[in-house]
C-alpha cells in the first residue's frame, strides 16, 4: 500500500486543506498518517477523522524579539530528531506539507531520508516556515498566479487550495428552514473569520436596517460576539460559529461578505460565491490578506474594501453593486485554474510517487 504523511498545524488554515485531501487520498488507496504538534488544533481535528496522529516538539521562529526565541530553537531541534525517527519508522512514499512551524522539521527529516516532499503555500507571499522548507521540496503548490514568480520555476504549480467536498453538498431549502427565511428575498452571508471580527461585525450591524430592506442576512460573528439587542430581528440571524449547517448556508447565500484569509476565499472561489472581501489590516498581520484580496479582485472574482474605507454608504453601495453584477463575478470564477484543487494536487502526488519509484 502507498503511504503518505501529511503535516501542518498551528492554525486551522494549516489543517483544513489537508483534511480536504483525505477522502480522495483514501479513494486512491493511500495509507494516511499525520505529524503535527503535541497539542495544537491539528491534533483534535485529525484524531476526529481516525487518522493515526504523531505529535512532535514544535517552536516558532520569530522575526521579532521574544523571550521564547531563546528556548524555541531547542524545541525545533528536538522536533527534528523526533521527525527523523518517525520517517524511519513510517517509511512514507511521500510527504505533503501544508505549512506552519511544526512542518519545518518534518520536511527537513523527509529530505534527509530522500522522501519526496510537496508543499502548499496558501498566501500570496510565502511565510517564513515555507521559505525554510521550499529548498527541500520537490514541488510547491500555490493559490495565486502572482506567487509563481516568487517560487523556483521548476517547482511551482498553481493549484488553488483544497476545499472540503461536503461544502458543495448544501441544501438551500434546509438553510431556509434553519434560518427561518423566505425564498423570495436574496440572502447575504457575513463571515468574520474563525474568531470573528469586531470591525466587520460593527460595520454590518451599523447598516443593518438599510441592508434588511433588500437582503436577508446570516451573520457568523465569532465566539462571544453575539448582539443580544438584535435577537428576533426579522430577516437577520446571528451565530457564533456554524459547523454542520455551513454547506447549507453557502447554498442559500447569493453573495458573501468575508475576511480575506487564503482558505476562506478559496472556498468562495470553489463555490462560485461573489464576495466583498474586507482584509485584515497590515497593522494586525503581515498584510497577506490585503494581497490575497487584491489578487482576487484583479481576476474579477470579488470586490474589496479596506477597513479604513468602511463608511456606511460605501459599504451599502458596494454590497448592492456586488449583488447586481453577481453573474459577472461567477463567470470570471468559472474560468479560474485555481478551483478543483483536490484533483490537481492528488494527481501531482500520484505523479511524484510514481517518478520516485522508477
Amino acid at each position: 500500500m502507498k503511504r503518505i504523511v501529511l503535516t501542518g498545524g498551528g492554525t486551522a488554515g494549516h489543517v483544513t486543506p489537508n483534511i480536504a485531501l483525505i477522502p480522495r487520498l483514501k479513494e486512491l488507496g493511500y495509507d494516511i498518517q499525520y505529524i503535527g504538534s503535541y497539542d495544537g488544533i491539528e491534533k483534535k481535528l485529525i484524531e476526529e477523522m481516525h487518522i493515526p496522529y504523531y505529535g512532535i516538539s514544535s517552536g516558532k521562529l520569530r522575526r521579532y524579539f521574544d523571550l521564547k526565541n531563546f528556548s524555541d530553537p531547542f524545541r525545533v531541534i528536538k522536533g527534528y530528531g523526533e521527525a527523523r525517527r518517525l520517517m524511519k519508522k513510517l517509511k512514507p512514499d511521500i510527504l505533503f506539507s501544508k505549512g506552519g512551524f511544526v512542518a519545518v522539521p518534518v520536511v527537513l527529516a523527509a529530505k534527509h531520508r530522500h522522501i519526496p516532499v510537496i508543499i502548499h503555500e496558501s498566501d500570496m507571499t510565502p511565510g517564513l516556515a515555507n521559505k525554510l522548507a521550499i529548498p527541500s521540496a520537490t514541488k510547491v503548490c500555490c493559490n495565486f498566479p502572482e506567487t509563481l514568480k516568487l517560487l523556483p520555476k521548476e517547482k511551482a504549480v498553481l493549484t488553488g487550495s483544497p476545499i472540503r467536498q461536503e461544502l458543495h453538498m448544501g441544501n438551500r431549502i434546509a438553510a431556509l428552514k434553519f434560518c427561518g427565511f423566505t425564498a423570495n428575498k436574496p440572502t447575504l452571508l457575513v463571515i468574520g473569520g474563525s474568531l470573528g471580527s469586531a470591525n466587520v461585525n460593527a460595520a454590518i450591524r451599523g447598516v443593518l436596517p438599510d441592508l434588511l430592506k433588500n437582503f436577508q442576512v446570516i451573520h457568523l460573528c465569532g465566539k462571544d460576539k453575539l448582539d443580544p439587542s438584535l435577537e428576533n430581528t426579522p430577516g437577520y440571524v446571528q451565530y457564533e460559529y456554524i459547523k454542520e449547517q455551513l454547506a447549507d448556508l453557502f447554498a442559500l447565500a447569493d453573495i458573501v461578505v468575508s475576511r480575506a484569509g487564503a482558505n476562506a476565499i478559496c472556498e468562495l472561489l470553489d463555490l462560485r460565491k461573489p464576495a466583498l472581501l474586507i482584509p485584515l489590516g497590515s497593522n494586525a498581520s503581515r498584510g497577506d490578506q490585503i494581497l490575497n484580496a487584491e489578487s482576487f479582485k484583479s481576476q474579477g472574482f470579488c470586490e474589496v474594501l479596506l477597513e479604513e474605507d468602511l463608511q456606511p454608504q460605501v459599504l451599502l453601495e458596494t454590497i448592492q453593486k456586488l449583488y447586481n453584477s453577481r453573474a459577472d463575478y461567477i463567470k470570471a470564477m468559472e474560468k479560474s485554474r485555481q478551483s478543483s484543487a483536490v484533483d490537481t494536487i492528488t494527481s501531482l502526488i500520484e505523479e511524484t510517487v510514481k517518478a520516485a519509484q522508477r
